[in-house]
């Protein structure tokens, strides 16, 4: 970070080798983050056409329509000449000031679940990466990490059912 602020590797200090991020997480998003050291392990899940699916816990400011669904669920303009694909969405709450739910995209694009619910209308209050392929962010505690196995990295790769 060029000014000095702390990063994902600040948590890895006791790692014994080098390892990248697959994708990123914003400054204000928190959540599952990949690393590894198989660039085309890292490739492959960042790929678009792999289509891995990515899941957002997501708590949203005022109340969302059927009509704002729709059109997260079917795609969405989200500035710059961009659109988004199709993205499964699943309501877990709303009050009268919020509404919170679970999104899932198989896009990449900058920044974009917060684009795609700022062109609904509803500023996103909190984000949280939870699931990326067949691998959930679980109990995992903040800022600690888990190895994978062959398996877990087989299981990341494939289409959750």
């Amino acid at each position: 970070d060029n000014r000095n602020r702390p990063t994902v590797y600040d948590y890895l200090k006791d790692l014994d080798r080098w390892v990248f991020p697959v994708g990123r997480l914003d400054m204000d998003t928190s959540g599952l983050l990949i690393l590894t050291n198989d660039t085309e392990f890292g490739e492959a899940l960042l790929r678009p056409e792999s289509k891995v699916p990515k899941t957002y816990y997501a708590k949203l400011s005022g109340v969302v329509t059927v009509d704002g669904y729709f059109n997260l669920a079917y795609g969405v303009e989200i500035g710059r000449d961009e659109r988004t694909g199709p993205a499964h969405v699943r309501e877990v709450r709303s009050t009268d000031k919020y509404t919170w739910f679970e999104l899932t995209i198989t896009e990449g694009k900058n920044r974009q679940v917060r684009r795609m619910c700022e062109a609904i209308g509803h500023p996103v209050l909190k984000l949280v990466g939870i699931r990326m392929g067949g691998l959930a962010l679980a109990d995992l505690p903040v800022g600690k990490f888990a190895r994978l196995d062959a398996a877990t990295v087989r299981r990341l790769l494939s289409k959750p059912a």
